[in-house]
């Protein structure tokens, strides 16, 4: 990893900025995009000059915490669809499973972050990454033709708030996003005759 200078970074401001990364994407799911950048420092262990010298501002840590939760699932969707025995739609069904579980990091910055340019290059790669999926599913026959990697990014994030908000009126009912995701894979899958 390097600095914006390119310079390589020292092992202990690594462990600081993957710290801050890691602290920011929890506060980010728990509080939404208006979490303390003070209280983000302090849950990594450092003090607020440590994180302005890794992201100047709000805007630079929640790019990087979004683009962040998007590689994990673009080596998410790599990695489940190179497992053997996993079937093309085995592949998008647990990566559609991985995108609820981050959706709320991703949310909580997406909403603020939506005019950004990194926000426009980040949709095109998880659009890009749904349709490596999904082309591996169309071609062995278990999903539709006509579904398409935008239709399966709206899905999934539909579900993942429904299941949100589901879980603030009735929190002891954790099966809200599996229901929908089961109903959800079913109507995409292709039919046989």
């Amino acid at each position: 990893m390097a600095t914006a200078q390119g310079r390589p970074m020292r092992a202990d401001a690594r462990r600081n900025y993957e710290r801050l990364l890691n602290e920011a994407a929890a506060a980010f799911g728990e509080r939404g995009a208006d979490a303390s950048l003070e209280e983000i420092a302090r849950r990594a262990g450092v003090g607020i000059g440590t994180l302005y010298r890794h992201f100047p501002d709000r805007f630079a840590l929640m790019g990087e915490v979004f683009q962040t939760q998007v590689d994990v699932l673009d080596a998410a969707a790599r990695a489940l669809s190179a497992e053997p025995g996993r079937t093309p739609m085995g592949a998008l069904e647990a990566w559609m499973r991985r995108y609820v579980d981050v959706s709320s990091t991703i949310r909580g910055v997406a909403a603020t972050l939506m005019d950004e340019g990194l926000m426009l290059d980040c949709k095109k790669q998880l659009r890009d990454t749904v349709e490596m999926l999904a082309a591996r599913a169309r071609e062995s026959g278990e999903l539709r033709a006509d579904i398409v990697p935008d239709d399966v990014l709206r899905l999934t994030s539909a579900i993942a708030y429904a299941a949100e908000k589901a879980s603030v009126k009735h929190p002891e009912d954790t099966g809200v996003a599996d229901r929908l995701l089961g109903l959800a894979l079913d109507g995409m899958r292709a039919r046989t005759p």
